[in-house]
């Protein structure tokens, strides 16, 4: 690591523990050259993971997305913060497990979905209205039916 003081190339960790956010380390360094102290932080490089949208355009993942349409289907039904933040969660988490860099909406959506069917059924036909875009009464219809089976 370099000094950020004289540039000189030789420096050694003297302090290192986690770092508040717990996803990262901090290590307190001096400089073998000036003695100066500096403060560096190590994280994990993640490769942003893609979306492929409905309409084949590609965007970053966007947690809130994800956290605003839930919560727009869990509106004014009995689902806690922290239940629809552990839902996110574990979405997210299955999302990363795939290990994939590009990844189909559907797929997201598909995940929610299940998610939301066992949470609160209202939630999951708000969702799923929205994301599977009912046209009509008979195809809100049939959702509703596979719910109630």
């Amino acid at each position: 690591m370099k000094c950020p003081f004289c540039s000189h190339e030789n420096t050694r960790v003297i302090d290192s523990r986690p770092a508040e956010d717990n996803n990262s380390i901090r290590r307190r360094r001096v400089c073998d050259e000036c003695g100066k102290r500096f403060t560096t932080y190590e994280k994990v490089e993640t490769i942003p993971l893609i979306i492929i949208k409905k309409d084949d355009n590609r965007e970053t993942y966007d947690r809130s997305k994800i956290e605003a349409g839930v919560l727009r289907a869990c509106h004014k039904r009995p689902v806690s913060a922290q239940q629809i933040t552990a839902l996110v969660d574990e979405v997210e988490n299955e999302i990363t497990n795939m290990e994939e860099k590009e990844i189909s909406s559907q797929v997201i959506g598909e995940l929610l979905m299940n998610k939301l069917k066992d949470l609160d059924p209202v939630a999951y036909v708000r969702f799923a209205s929205v994301y599977r875009e009912f046209k009509d009464v008979n195809t809100f219809m049939d959702e509703l039916k596979k719910v109630l089976e």
